[in-house]
């Protein structure tokens, strides 16, 4: 803010923060809220954690929206543990490669599917792949879970892969996670394994100003999975800054990044 006389001031919550701690978060850019294409911002120091420690500015950068979504999935709808057998759908994705380290750190067998292309990033990250136009999903089931279905399945693709994970879920017990769920699906498989959905939507504290401090408390437990060696982002190996940001949008758009396209500024 303004003091009046053409100075800057910035306010900072020293309850959380000291000045000159390097920080993360998911701090705008829907709504009314401004984005961070900038050199300064003015955010809700509740959206903020500081930032692992094992990781570069950029690197942290691109895992906010990512590892709150995941999170919010995994941990907040279906409290993944050790034990289970969670498939992730889109395990190479923005936000599929950090579903599948989160799961996997949290003690779960992972199982991730994608193209033949992905194979080897998605057994990298802690996962055994699936090529999802190889195999039916009848055969990855048996082969996966022995015909018993998985405990979860966090779907970042929607569309039909939603309704198939409906049918690949296990009996009673199970727990489908989306963060596409906004088509019309039938949930008659779902009901009758007697199984439980539940939808995704991260934006929504930025949206109705509810539920910030939350977002800080996810990203200080992600810190700790990232410090520990358990999550690494993937990042798009092209670089990008505020004089070419409009190719980081196409990037994006397209579908075609390798990894979370980040504005270097």
């Amino acid at each position: 803010m303004d003091d009046g006389r053409g100075r800057l001031v910035v306010a900072l919550d020293l309850t959380r923060f000291d000045v000159g701690d390097e920080v993360y978060g998911l701090t705008g850019g829907v709504g009314n809220r401004q984005g961070s294409l900038a050199e300064y911002a003015s955010v809700d120091a509740d959206l903020l954690a500081r930032k692992p420690a094992r990781l570069s500015m950029a690197e942290a950068a691109a895992l906010p929206l990512a590892a709150i979504t995941a999170w919010e999935g995994l941990v907040d709808r279906a409290g993944v543990h050790a034990g289970q057998t969670v498939l992730v759908h889109g395990g190479a994705g923005g936000v599929g490669h950090v579903a599948v380290q989160l799961a996997a750190a949290r003690g779960a067998t992972v199982f991730a599917t994608g193209s033949a292309k992905d194979l080897d990033a998605i057994r990298g990250l802690g996962a055994e792949p699936i090529d999802y136009r190889a195999t039916p999903m009848e055969k990855y089931v048996a082969t996966a879970t022995g015909g018993a279905g998985f405990d979860v399945i966090f779907d970042t693709v929607g569309g039909e892969t939603l309704d198939t994970s409906f049918a690949a879920v296990r009996t009673y017990t199970g727990h489908v996670v989306s963060i596409l769920g906004w088509g019309t699906h039938s949930l008659a498989p779902l009901s009758f394994r007697g199984a439980t959905y539940s939808g995704v939507f991260t934006l929504l504290p930025l949206l109705t100003g509810e539920g910030h401090a939350h977002h800080g408390d996810i990203l200080t437990a992600i810190a700790a999975f990232v410090d520990a060696g358990l999550m690494t982002p993937v990042l798009d190996p092209t670089p990008y800054d505020l004089e070419t940001v409009a190719g980081a949008h196409r990037a994006v758009a397209s579908g075609n990044s390798r990894g979370k396209v980040v504005v270097r500024i």
